[in-house]
């Protein structure tokens, strides 16, 4: 089995494309041990690793967050045996069903919050998944969209532009109700 690494924007994630789906559809964000414990072997594997400190699964890949004092080149052969010993073993990468990534909607907004959902489906998540992470709808306030952002997205020095410049311009484009995008 080869997996192949690629860096992402934010210096302190990694992303592994084990060659073969992971998740396949849907994502899952881990923060800690013990979140990966109840859900998902392969997060519980890679959490096994001195200084990893989160784990996000998508659909062909896994991004894996470190510490700030840690350097991946002493992380990166336990990573990648941790996640060829998983996938060799047959085991599934969630043990738990996955439910919608997005936030819950009110009535009264939601035909907007589908609008906004649908955007960020169609033209926001495929591209940072490129990236290893994730960026998913929240809530609707007040013509404010909270997103969470994940994987390599949490936490990065460009994310703030990535939700100002990029995502903000383009709601705020199609849905004329929106006037500001905030990480939840």
């Amino acid at each position: 089995m080869f997996i192949q690494t690629e860096t992402t924007p934010n210096p302190a994630t990694l992303k592994f494309l084990p060659g073969r789906d992971v998740l396949g559809q849907g994502a899952a964000d881990f923060k800690s041990a013990d979140d990966a414990a109840q859900r998902s072997p392969l997060a519980s594997k890679l959490f096994g690793v001195e200084g990893v400190t989160g784990v996000f699964l998508g659909g062909d890949f896994v991004t894996v967050t470190k510490a700030d004092d840690k350097d991946w080149h002493l992380l990166k052969p336990s990573l990648l045996g941790a996640i060829m010993e998983h996938f060799t073993s047959g085991a599934a990468a969630l043990t738990a069903e996955q439910g919608s990534a997005h936030g819950a909607a009110g009535a009264e907004d939601s035909e907007i919050v589908s609008q906004i959902v649908e955007l960020l489906d169609t033209r926001v998540r495929p591209a940072v998944a490129q990236d290893g992470g994730d960026i998913v709808f929240d809530r609707f306030e007040d013509g404010i969209v909270y997103l969470h952002m994940q994987g390599s997205c949490s936490g990065c020095p460009s994310s703030t532009a990535t939700l100002k410049s990029g995502i903000e311009n383009m709601l705020r484009h199609y849905i004329p109700e929106i006037v500001e995008v905030r990480a939840a």
